[in-house]
């Protein structure tokens, strides 16, 4: 099983005790430039947020970091993972020296999502001894100021390990705004309160004893172009035992560029999508008979995908929308043959 995969290379991680984590691999990621230690040693949350060829947008990013209220103390790791020109790593470094945030900036030179976040969960453990949480935002996101503010206040009452926030699409194109009502668009919760699973990685806070349980690495990295280890690492941590907790008003706001409005990409998310849920569901369903089991659940997915896809077009009054529960069963199917949608191979065009 995964979990078993993941967690045999830590000590710790695998008994899950407040040990320090020890790591059997050495580091893959670079430091380009850190706070001193002194300015790192007592900081309880490191905000980690990956970044690939978007220097403009990560500087929105790290500046709606910046405007957080409630006088919280915390980090900001930013991962750079293209290995070459490293343009958001200098941007950072820049607003870094300059004040704008302390923390640390690396690079992940081996290119890939699953990758990035291992880099900078494993930085996060490493480099700050009195860590509680890690949480999270992509650098096509803006946090609202009580962003962090409300993390913190639910993570300080609520008997839960993993919590998630609202993510709203902000459309680069306004005259497509209605594609907010699409399912791979909306956020999966509308109100707070407990939650039976996390799905995205996209607007998240993590205690420090889920990393330490599920070990290194944390992100299975054959999902780095695909997507989908962060739905794969939130069933292993439902599995483990963990809870989930959706926080509404830990909101952030997503840049949608024009080219994910165009029906091509929004059909290529739909079937990633149904990709991503029939390979978990293998992983957790080994064997001859669990393979028929997940092909069974595709086939039915695929039959009821007509019912419910008239259904989701008549009331959103969209034939784009309506299609959104085929393209998943379909994906399910085609996974079975191998075919994978790789939408992060390039991140740029994604």
């Amino acid at each position: 099983m995964v979990a078993a995969e993941s967690t045999k290379q830590t000590d710790a991680g695998a008994r899950g005790d407040a040990s320090p984590l020890r790591f059997a691999t050495p580091e893959s990621f670079g430091v380009v430039a850190q706070s001193p230690p002194e300015m790192l040693a007592g900081v309880a949350s490191v905000v980690c947020v990956p970044t690939f060829r978007r220097p403009d947008m990560l500087e929105a990013t790290l500046r709606s970091l910046a405007a957080q209220t409630g006088g919280h103390d915390f980090a900001v790791i930013v991962v750079e993972n293209e290995g070459q020109e490293q343009a958001g790593a200098q941007r950072a470094k820049t607003l870094l020296e300059a004040g704008l945030f302390k923390g640390l900036v690396i690079v992940e030179p081996r290119q890939g999502n699953c990758k990035a976040y291992n880099a900078a969960w494993r930085c996060a453990l490493t480099r700050f001894p009195a860590l509680q949480q890690v949480l999270g935002i992509d650098d096509d996101e803006e946090a609202e100021p009580g962003w962090l503010d409300a993390f913190l206040k639910a993570a300080a009452t609520a008997p839960t390990e993993l919590f998630g926030g609202s993510v709203t699409p902000v459309f680069a194109d306004r005259s497509r705004a209605w594609l907010a009502a699409h399912p791979v668009f909306r956020s999966h919760y509308a109100a707070s309160g407990p939650v039976p699973m996390l799905y995205s990685s996209a607007n998240y806070l993590i205690r420090r004893e889920v990393l330490e349980r599920l070990g290194f690495p944390f992100l299975d990295e054959s999902f780095d172009f695909t997507g989908g280890g962060d739905t794969d690492f939130f069933t292993r941590a439902r599995a483990a035992g963990f809870r989930f907790w959706w926080v509404q008003e830990a909101a952030q706001r997503e840049t949608m560029p024009q080219r994910r409005t165009e029906f091509g990409w929004i059909a290529a998310r739909g079937l990633r999508n149904g990709a991503i849920s029939a390979t978990i569901a293998r992983r957790q369903n080994p064997g001859a008979a669990g393979r028929l089991k997940v092909l069974a659940k595709s086939l039915a997915l695929l039959a009821a995908s007509v019912p419910r896809g008239i259904a989701l077009g008549l009331k959103s009054r969209s034939g784009t929308i309506g299609l959104y529960h085929t393209q998943v069963a379909l994906g399910r199917l085609m996974s079975e043959f191998g075919v994978a949608n790789e939408q992060y191979r390039k991140p740029e065009k994604n």
